[in-house]
């Protein structure tokens, strides 16, 4: 498996997700020695949280970062220790990417102490435990032992974070984190957004934000495989450039909104999640829904979508999702029509791409009956945080598409007079269009929208 390689360049995005304007905290302490960029940044945005004509929730959302970065730069002399887990959502899992790579950052008095960087599979080799993984992993994959790699495997990011902890202590290491932050390669696509294209001396070609992933991976992967010969040793050296010329970019970048849009929207999407020791700065994640928790207390109609890339390739980059949701509440129990397309664009297979094969889970409310299913398996119907889900084996072909057809009932409490809907988005899974259709005695409303992050819809 493509162990994710964007990592300098990550932790850099990361820095900017804890500091509002984009003030690359790891990397500015090391060379200015001290805070006056990430002060001044702050001051800021303080100014624009109390005068600018911004939604509340975004007022909100902004004062949460607020909050988060005055814990980075806190002057306490209290070391504290964060987890980063690096996922490559090419390759699809329900916590959002594969994890490929992750990091151990110390920070204390809002300067990097030490920063450890390692790929996952030489963590696993540490692990002697044998864990028995989650079904699929058995009957698709053939694995036996369930390890760090794999522990994200959960929707619920709180779950896959205190997973990723019990893997880490496996491996013989103290696991006391004040913190645990996933990120998915994305965020390394959507930064060359905000620098513009890079080129790196010594390597051929232009970066940018649209081929930046998939080229990378060229470049440290494809020439490696199967030959030996190789000093694999130096496969990574372009990441040291490559994040030096980001960081120089990021610091001319004087534009504060622009900044701070791009960290609102990577946490937003959940391209970034983030979960805490400290109880009060995990309320204020909560708080504006950056926790990645499935939302197990919504008492209204739900629907969420969970993909497990289960063929150990980068397939995702090709796969295209639209969903058509139906909800039919005239009849004497509430019926859905689920359609979920699923187009895979790749026209041939390689060395990073196949037929796409996961194991689908959707979850509905509570109670639900399944009716219907067409162009998956026999289902697997299990609960979990307080929903019923059904569990599918979905194959899409390339260059063709499946037309997944799932029909169920809901429980009678559902009634069209007081009718909400919630859908929460899979980490990593990009933009995926959401046609909504609702049949009331009134007549059908339609709501169609871009699933960008969850989506929540009152009918009245």
């Amino acid at each position: 498996m493509f162990q994710w390689s964007k990592t300098k360049i990550v932790l850099i995005t990361i820095a900017s997700i804890f500091v509002i304007g984009g003030a690359a905290v790891f990397f500015v302490i090391k060379r200015s020695g001290n805070i006056s960029i990430i002060s001044n940044s702050l001051s800021v945005i303080e100014e624009a949280i109390k005068f600018l004509p911004i939604k509340q929730d975004t007022k909100k959302e902004l004062e949460a970062i607020n909050s988060l970065s005055q814990e980075i730069v806190k002057q306490d002399n209290v070391e504290r220790k964060y987890l980063i887990l690096l996922q490559n959502n090419m390759e699809l899992r329900p916590g959002g990417g594969f994890l490929g790579q992750y990091a151990v950052a110390n920070i204390k008095n809002g300067e990097v102490t030490s920063l450890f960087i390692e790929d996952a599979n030489l963590l696993d080799q540490r692990i002697t435990a044998k864990v028995t993984p989650p079904y699929p992993f058995e009957r698709m994959m053939s694995i036996k032992k369930w390890k760090f790699r794999d522990s994200n495997f959960s929707p619920d990011f709180p779950i896959n974070a205190e997973k990723a902890k019990y893997f880490y202590r496996l491996s013989g290491r103290s696991s006391d984190f004040d913190g645990v932050i996933a990120v998915n390669a994305d965020v390394f696509d959507h930064v060359l957004e905000l620098t513009g294209p890079i080129t790196v001396p010594g390597y051929p070609g232009e970066y940018t934000s649209e081929n930046a992933t998939w080229k990378l991976e060229e470049v440290v992967e494809k020439k490696y495989l199967g030959d030996e010969t190789l000093d694999t040793q130096n496969r990574k050296a372009i990441m040291k450039q490559m994040g030096a010329i980001i960081v120089d970019k990021l610091f001319k970048i004087n534009n504060i909104p622009k900044l701070a849009n791009f960290t609102l929207e990577e946490l937003r999407n959940k391209n970034v999640m983030l979960n805490f020791e400290n109880k009060e700065l995990q309320k204020i994640v909560e708080d504006v829904h950056w926790d990645g928790r499935v939302a197990a207390d919504w008492d209204g109609d739900y629907l969420m979508m969970v993909d497990a890339n289960m063929g150990a390739l980068k397939s995702d980059h090709y796969i295209k999702r639209e969903i058509d949701y139906f909800v039919d509440l005239t009849m004497e129990k509430p019926t859905v029509t689920l359609n979920a397309k699923y187009t895979h664009t790749a026209t041939y297979g390689d060395w990073r791409t196949s037929d796409y094969h996961s194991y689908l889970r959707v979850y509905v409310p509570q109670g639900s009956n399944l009716l219907e299913r067409k162009m998956v398996s026999y289902p697997n119907i299990q609960e979990e945080f307080g929903k019923t889900y059904f569990g599918f084996i979905l194959h899409v072909l390339i260059n063709g598409e499946t037309n997944v057809f799932v029909k169920y009932e809901l429980p009678d409490r559902f009634k069209q007079e007081d009718y909400k809907l919630l859908i929460q988005k899979q980490s990593g899974v990009g933009d995926v269009p959401v046609k909504i259709r609702v049949k009331t005695n009134e007549g059908e409303f339609t709501h169609e929208e871009m699933l960008k992050k969850d989506l929540k819809l009152e009918f009245k």
